[in-house]
């Protein structure tokens, strides 16, 4: 029995078009490095401050891409699927973009947890399972990635893959 539902967001309910080129090019300038491995691993070895710096040029590449946001039509299926459910959603993005992409959407959860809480999906789910009072076995997470079932199952949560079919983003 689902007795909660948590989300992933990009490549889930919605698809947001970030110049990763680009980002890596600003994170390698901020590192001094001439490449940027996993860029959440990258990240997470970094000192608090180096890490600010960082968000912040992330940040900015996420709100560039906002303009061009799709929707994830099965992702925002279950989403409606399971409104009654208390939500969380999980993201690797940050609370920059995460404001304005729910805004848009006009989407709410219980709990939204960002690359600001933590870099590691795992870590992540754990913390939403826990503040929702609900056992990870009794929770859904819902994403499109490969690492996103690892982490499901490594957290104790079942799991629905969802793919990237998408239409035009909403009006602001």
């Amino acid at each position: 029995m689902i007795e909660a539902v948590i989300f992933d967001l990009d490549g889930t309910l919605i698809n947001l078009p970030v110049n990763y080129d680009k980002l890596i090019e600003g994170i390698e300038k901020i590192t001094k490095t001439d490449y940027v491995g996993p860029l959440t691993v990258a990240v997470s070895k970094l000192d608090e401050k180096t890490q600010k710096r960082v968000f912040k040029v992330w940040d900015e590449a996420e709100l560039a891409a906002l303009a061009r946001m799709a929707i994830n039509d099965e992702g925002m299926a279950a989403y409606r699927e399971f409104s009654e459910k208390p939500k969380a959603l999980l993201t690797m993005q940050g609370k920059a973009l995460v404001k304005a992409a729910l805004k848009r959407l006009k989407l709410s959860f219980n709990l939204v947890v960002t690359r600001e809480n933590s870099l590691d999906r795992t870590e992540q789910l754990k913390h939403a399972t826990r503040t929702l009072r609900i056992p990870p076995e009794r929770t859904l997470f819902i994403g499109n990635r490969r690492e996103d079932l690892q982490a499901a199952k490594n957290a104790g949560c079942q799991f629905r893959r969802v793919g990237t079919n998408k239409s035009a983003a909403p009006n602001p």
